[in-house]
């Protein structure tokens, strides 16, 4: 026997430890980070490419973004770690405060599952601002805080969307009785005004707003020609 042929073994049984004690490629996907501000960086804080989105709750183009983009982002982009991307609220009217509030209630962990299940349900819940009468607008409007938010995720049925993130009632009425988080909601939304963001979705790439970039077909080739 030859002492490649003696040799072999043992190679072979280095190479299996060695893969049993690799480690696999990092998910960024699962490193979510809160900021001042209010807003979450989803993926490598230290990606190359860094997205801001702007977005609004009764907004149905972010909607559509968000189903356009989605897997886009997640699968491609932001898992490599080469993209991060950061979701910042533009705040618009009561319901959009409420449904924001919700989105960022509990651990920073569980924020885009919160935001993309309010996203994706857009559709259906919008449809009660569509019918809603004066009375009801009314109770949206008036009041303080909590009073108001508890109004609209009554009528918007937030509190079920909520307890299918396992949420209670308990913990849904302290996050919107939060008005210190209110108030971060508003000053990002004032920060974004001045910077020149007069719609939503909006998009920045390293700081850069996108003038004219206000969907995911345009979006995406510049996100290539920075990588």
């Amino acid at each position: 026997m030859n002492l490649k042929h003696l040799l072999r073994p043992a190679l072979l049984a280095a190479a299996a430890a060695l893969t049993l004690g690799a480690s696999p490629p990092q998910d960024w996907n699962r490193a979510v980070t809160r900021t001042a501000q209010q807003s979450h960086v989803l993926g490598n804080p230290a990606a190359k490419v860094k997205l801001a989105t702007w977005v609004s709750y009764t907004c149905p183009a972010c909607a559509r973004f968000e189903q356009e983009s989605d897997a886009g982002i997640k699968l491609k982009y932001i898992r490599s770690g080469k993209v991060s991307v950061e979701i910042r609220h533009f705040v618009r009217d009561p319901i959009d405060l409420t449904v924001a509030m919700l989105t960022n209630c509990g651990p920073k962990d569980k924020f885009p599952l919160n935001h993309s299940a309010f996203m994706r349900s857009q559709p259906v819940w919008i449809q009660t601002l569509v019918r809603s009468s004066k009375v009801q607008q009314a109770r949206w409007s008036t009041g303080d805080l909590p009073t108001r938010a508890r109004a609209i995720a009554t009528d918007f049925k937030f509190y079920q969307i909520m307890a299918s993130r396992g949420y209670d009632r308990v913990a849904v009425d302290r996050c919107l009785a939060d008005t210190g988080m209110a108030q971060r909601l508003a000053a990002g939304t004032e920060a974004a005004s001045k910077l020149g963001v007069d719609h939503t979705p909006s998009f920045a790439l390293d700081g850069a707003l996108l003038y004219g970039t206000g969907g995911w077909d345009l979006l995406q080739p510049q996100i290539e020609a920075r990588m």
